[in-house]
């Protein structure tokens, strides 16, 4: 069923690998890990929106740090690339904000996404101090997906974007039931809450 809304439109972007948007917008996964890139603000990720369109990146994907059935649906690209336009398809609602630094509650967080070992423990090493941050997010597909044309300012490494463009999103229908998003978000928090017990929610 598409979602109850009323004319709504989004500018406000997040940055993800394109192999990733495709496995969330498919109900494959719900989870992000982030730590930020090296132009974020104060050099750490902060969650600036709650309501998001995905904005699909090539330039950073490895296929040595994704699981193995994720792999061949990465082609490697040169430093700098980036496509003409941009194809947006999803948008998502972040309805929690996870945080850990423990091994083995990022572990046990594997089955839940697409990245494997290698990327995790890369991630975690990665400004040690900080946690990761464990996104958990409630996709909703566009109708149709929008092309736009690719801007200079959407590139760098930083997380966030403003669109030059605004998209619509009506008529957009959800990745996944509502149970089954339910039934995943119990999962991740239990294993999340049983390591870390400063959950910090960001939605009821």
């Amino acid at each position: 069923m598409a979602i109850e809304q009323v004319t709504q439109i989004l500018t406000h972007a997040l940055k993800e690998w394109q192999v990733a948007v495709k496995a969330l917008e498919q109900g494959e996964m719900i989870v992000l890990l982030r730590k930020g890139g090296l132009r974020e603000t104060g050099g750490r990720f902060t969650v600036m929106h709650d309501r998001i369109l995905l904005y699909p990146t090539y330039e950073h994907q490895r296929s040595h740090l994704v699981k193995q059935q994720y792999a061949d649906a990465i082609t490697p690209v040169e430093p700098g690339w980036h496509p003409e336009t941009v194809r947006l398809g999803s948008w998502a609602i972040i309805t929690d904000r996870l945080q850990t630094s423990d091994a083995a509650t990022v572990a046990a967080l594997l089955p839940f996404h697409i990245w494997n070992e290698t990327f995790v423990a890369e991630r975690r090493q990665w400004k040690a101090t900080q946690p990761i941050e464990v996104l958990l997010l409630r996709v909703y597909t566009l109708p149709q997906p929008q092309l736009i044309p690719y801007d200079s300012t959407y590139g760098g490494c930083k997380s966030w974007l403003d669109l030059t463009q605004a998209i619509p999103l009506d008529g957009s229908t959800p990745a996944l039931e509502d149970r089954d998003y339910r039934e995943r978000c119990d999962q991740i928090r239990a294993i999340v809450s049983q390591q870390a017990p400063d959950i910090s929610r960001l939605l009821e």
